[in-house]
């Protein structure tokens, strides 16, 4: 299994998973080319995909879908209203739709999209689990409900949002009503808020952690990774590989053996 996160932020996102028989993107974000390019890091071609799976409409997630998707011939798989909502955005892609808190089997995979908390119409986490183990992935959400952290349980790979410092967030230049909109249930998950939510999902098996979805404007990678890594190093029950997630470049791979 290899996962690497090929952008992360508030301009794009988009998640690689591999396995034995499939690879997927969880999001495209960024444009069509800018995906080509960062897949060739990993060797890969988006021929090489079998499946582009969308978390939401947001433009930061979906903003390379159509192109990458007819250009490749790549099926997409995505919530019924969230599809709606998308509209011109996935006009002429080959769909597939999913009920959010239903699992499908795909390939060798089994998905689960659960739903989450964040101002779209219809926000999905995803659990993606085949032979090899179980990805876990959380991002965009305001608030770590008690779903949220039974459907993450038990993963060997973890991708968490640490959108903002709080501190960072209050005292810097964004207008009051947006912070309030990344503070709230329907916003955006801050460090603490993250560390929060690890702590609860820490076990032996977890080998691999993604800190995803970081502002560049409310946050600092360093912060991020200090919270994360004072929460891992006060415990004595696993030692993830950390990786902080870049809006600019693919990320390191994570890569588990089964």
């Amino acid at each position: 299994m290899r996962v690497c996160q090929l952008a992360s932020g508030s301009k794009g996102n988009s998640l690689f998973v591999e396995t034995g028989e499939s690879t997927v993107l969880i999001d495209a974000g960024l444009s069509a080319r800018e995906i080509e390019r960062r897949l060739a890091f990993l060797g890969k071609r988006p021929q090489d995909l079998d499946a582009l799976f969308v978390s939401h409409e947001h433009t930061d997630h979906i903003r390379g879908v159509r192109v990458l998707s007819c250009r490749h011939r790549i099926p997409v798989f995505v919530s019924y209203p969230t599809c709606r909502e998308a509209g011109t955005a996935l006009q002429g892609v080959p769909v597939t739709e999913f009920e959010s808190g239903y699992s499908f089997a795909f390939r060798d995979l089994l998905v689960d999209p659960f739903p989450i908390t964040h101002d779209a119409c219809d926000p999905v986490g995803f659990t993606i689990e085949s032979r090899e183990g179980k990805v876990g992935i959380a991002t965009d959400l305001g608030t770590a409900t008690r779903l949220v952290a039974d459907k993450l349980k038990s993963c060997r790979i973890l991708v968490l949002e640490s959108n903002h410092d709080e501190e960072m967030l209050l005292n810097g230049p964004y207008p009051w009503h947006l912070k309030q909109r990344i503070k709230s249930r329907h916003g955006h998950l801050s460090n603490t808020d993250a560390a929060a939510l690890l702590a609860e999902l820490l076990h032996s098996g977890l080998e691999g952690l993604f800190l995803a979805h970081l502002s560049e404007v409310n946050n600092d990678p360093r912060l991020a990774k200090a919270v994360a890594e004072d929460l891992l190093n006060g415990q004595n029950v696993c030692s993830p590989s950390l990786v902080i997630g870049d809006q600019y470049r693919a990320s390191e791979v994570i890569e588990l053996v089964p």
